[in-house]
């Protein structure tokens, strides 16, 4: 339906009274922009969110609000729901961290066309969800990171999390699916009610399906009385199943049941019961080669895979260590634990085969070791074993910051126009590439 407007406008433009009632209606913060990121009006929890009145953001752009760029979101290789919404699509979503008035935050961006009148300059309305289980500082619960592949990994976590729909987590072993998995409980219409996480590799063979489906007294020798199975106990709220390729494949087809008819029977029992839950599981095995080699059932992979969530492993990630290194040391001793710059590089370049649990167990270690002071990279033993025995050999010594550039632009002659693929091999995300190669594109620029 086309929006009316209340006084004559300006040709090509709507009436700004009619634009600023419009997004008066939305509690989150909202904005109105043009095809050129301009904002056109704003609401007072947008101007609250960012730390400006409305005079003073009307006429700026939004990514010099929510970004503190003069370049947008594109540019900096990131997604831009605007131009999906240009494009032609309804309504478009992209997962940014945005600059707000209390720091840096993941926000849900969100983008759709405002119904007008032919002839009249296209308009948008953007409405930001601040994120409550991401957060790109560290020191706060939940989830903490900033790089691309975790905002990925978020972005897909808000998809999926308001749905019924079971979700898959894979993952290396260490990479947080359980904390995923609390995240989408979290986030879901089922937060007021319980999450029962289950290690189905934790439980002998004999014993899983009396604890996931309870079982009747008498049932088997020392069932002295009636038992309640972890699905009655997580009723109305979310079932994690931890490592869910270790089932065996007789109680994969039970849980199969379970899953297409939501009822099951307790061990020994009769009765048929009714299940209420949300299931999340996770692995870290190839099931798809599970199922060829047919320790898998196919029909219980294609029911368990419909929303399936990649984990990515610390390594592809390593630009997050500095705040998960801040993050656990806050948790471990309850304050800022100072690390020195040459310790931190140790951590940000180790490969850390046991991911977010390891480097745990390396902070823990190292905060001991260093009587709760500065951690020094006498306090990283394993990390320093694992240093190259001798630097590579130059002609002559550079600052960093001239090697990086120069490594950069090799490393792009080589890459080509794959630069999300270069990222990757860098371990670093394509919006921080963008950053780095600016001064290289500069210097392209200024030589033409």
């Amino acid at each position: 339906m086309a929006i009316k407007a209340k006084t004559s406008p300006s040709p090509g433009k709507s009436p700004k009274i009619a634009l600023d009632d419009l997004v008066g209606a939305f509690s989150d913060p909202a904005i109105v922009i043009g095809e050129d990121h301009r904002i056109l009006a704003a609401n007072k929890a947008y101007a609250g969110a960012y730390g400006a009145s409305v005079p003073e953001i009307v006429g700026r752009k939004c990514h010099e609000i929510s970004h503190h760029s003069a370049m947008p979101c594109e540019k900096n290789g990131e997604d831009c729901p605007l131009i999906e919404v240009r494009k032609g699509s309804h309504h478009a979503r992209a997962f940014h961290i945005h600059h707000s008035l209390g720091g840096r935050l993941f926000a849900n961006v969100e983008v759709f066309p405002v119904p007008l009148s032919d002839g009249q300059t296209p308009l948008f309305i953007e409405r930001i969800h601040p994120s409550a289980i991401g957060h790109p500082e560290p020191g706060a619960d939940g989830l903490v990171g900033e790089s691309l592949p975790f905002a990925r990994m978020l972005a897909d976590i808000h998809k999926v999390a308001p749905q019924s729909s079971t979700v898959l987590l894979l993952g290396e072993t260490g990479t947080g699916k359980e904390l995923v998995s609390q995240a989408i409980h979290q986030l879901s219409p089922r937060a007021d009610k319980p999450f029962v996480a289950v290690d189905c590799s934790g439980l002998p063979e004999n014993l899983i399906e009396s604890e996931l489906f309870g079982h009747e007294k008498g049932a088997f020798t020392g069932a002295h009385s009636r038992k309640t199975g972890l699905v009655e106990t997580a009723s109305g709220g979310t079932l994690f199943l931890d490592e869910i390729g270790e089932l065996p494949l007789s109680l994969q087809a039970k849980l199969l049941r379970l899953l297409e008819t939501n009822v099951y029977r307790r061990v020994g029992g009769i009765a048929p019961l009714r299940a209420n839950i949300r299931l999340v599981s996770a692995t870290h095995r190839d099931l798809p080669a599970m199922v060829k080699d047919q320790s898998f059932r196919q029909d219980l992979f294609y029911r368990l895979n419909i929303f399936p969530i990649r984990l990515p492993p610390l390594r592809e990630r390593l630009e997050d260590v500095p705040i998960l290194t801040a993050s656990i040391l806050t948790r471990l001793t309850g304050r800022d634990l100072p690390v020195r710059k040459d310790a931190m590089r140790l951590l940000s370049s180790y490969s850390y085969p046991g991911n977010i649990r390891e480097l745990r167990n390396i902070l823990e270690r190292a905060w001991i070791l260093s009587g709760g002071e500065e951690i020094t990279p006498a306090h990283l033993p394993d990390l320093v074993e694992n240093r190259p025995s001798s630097p590579p050999s130059f002609g002559e010594i550079l600052p960093l910051e001239v090697m990086e550039q120069r490594y950069l632009a090799w490393a792009v002659s080589k890459a080509g126009k794959d630069l999300p693929e270069l990222a990757r091999t860098l371990g670093i995300s394509l919006r921080t590439l963008y950053r780095k190669l600016s001064p290289l594109r500069r210097s392209d620029g200024d030589s033409s």
